[in-house]
């Protein structure tokens, strides 16, 4: 697999011709490249781009919150650091957004993914007329 998409999604360019701009705003793509003419009206990366930014971030995050009431240190104190980490999170969310969506957007154009196509072999509880089993 080439790595072209993966590097043009992180700067948020054109899959095909790396030079677009893919958003119009913050998570709103473009209906198409300004460059090329790139068709992006059928992006659609539904919840993955918040699945694994919310993953990376807990991960990141995590120990912090469990290391963070061990601590010997006044409450207001603690109080201070869980709101100084939770902004840190809510901030590293929004900024890791825009490129993985990018990015996942980039590998669907370049894997050809689209929607699955299901056709039924059978009615249910009956077997098709030509399966062996």
């Amino acid at each position: 697999m080439s790595k072209q998409p993966i590097i043009r999604g992180l700067k948020r360019r054109c899959p095909t011709c790396g030079e677009g701009r893919l958003f119009s705003r913050y998570l709103v793509f473009r209906d198409e490249c300004e460059v090329c003419g790139q068709d992006f009206r059928s992006a659609d990366t539904a919840d993955g781009p918040a699945f694994f930014v919310g993953f990376l971030i807990m991960i990141f995050f995590a120990p912090f919150y469990f290391i963070l009431p061990m601590l010997e240190m006044a409450i207001w104190l603690k109080l201070l650091l869980f709101v100084v980490l939770i902004g840190a999170m809510i901030g590293a969310a929004l900024a890791l957004l825009p490129p993985f969506k990018a990015t996942l957007f980039n590998l669907q154009l370049a894997n050809k993914a689209e929607e699955a196509q299901w056709q039924s072999t059978g009615k249910h509880g009956k077997a098709p007329k030509n399966w062996k089993g």
